[in-house]
């Protein structure tokens, strides 16, 4: 009797440890399809333009040889692996392009974040270089901690800085951009009465 009952209880056992298998093999299959659905974008799409309007005038354009659509995470965003370009117009209308090897739009937040070889050349032809450049649409905003490179032709002035920040349009109402951290050379004549280029932290470069 005593042999039969342990037959019984190691037969239950064994049925509920293949349950149980079965049940988690089962789970795990499930989260791997979540986790699958969550790495995946919920959308592709090639030969990409997305246009910035502002009071019905056109204030960016977007484009980019691939984009892929991450609204379906809890924190939606859309991602640019082969680089994108970005062209801001001002209230001339004066193109001024941004181009990036990678790009990533936070939809929520309406912030971009470029990096890679970053370079922004403005409308005049002044350039600028960095390795990260953040695009703040909402507050149209353009800023980046890292370190840079500023080319001014109009005045032959190359300066190297960490951290620079100025309006979408180049302009922050006093037709200025704040740089910190920097140094410079020139390479024109500098005359004996001449300033000097800013250097410090808190400088500001003149459009």
């Amino acid at each position: 009797m005593k042999q039969k009952f342990y037959h019984i209880l190691i037969s239950i056992v064994t049925t509920f440890v293949v349950a149980m298998f079965f049940s988690c093999d089962s789970n795990f299959e499930d989260i791997r399809k979540i986790d699958t659905t969550e790495r995946f974008p919920g959308g592709i799409a090639e030969n990409f333009t997305l246009i910035y309007t502002d009071s019905a005038l056109i204030k960016a354009t977007l484009t980019s040889p691939l984009n892929e659509d991450y609204s379906n995470q809890k924190f939606p965003f859309q991602e640019f692996p082969d680089g994108l370009q970005v062209d801001f117009f001002d209230k001339e209308k004066n193109k001024s392009t941004v181009t990036a090897d990678y790009g990533i739009i936070y939809q929520a937040t309406e912030m971009s974040d470029l990096r890679g070889h970053v370079v922004l050349l403005t409308h005049d032809g002044k350039k600028l270089e960095t390795s990260q450049l953040y695009w703040d649409q909402k507050n149209q905003w353009v800023f980046t901690a890292e370190k840079f490179t500023f080319t001014n032709p109009e005045d032959g002035t190359i300066m190297n800085g960490e951290g620079i920040e100025f309006s979408q349009d180049f302009e922050n109402g006093r037709g200025q951009v704040r740089a910190y951290k920097v140094d410079g050379v020139k390479d024109i004549d500098v005359e004996e009465d001449q300033e000097p280029l800013p250097s410090g932290e808190g400088s500001e470069i003149k459009e």
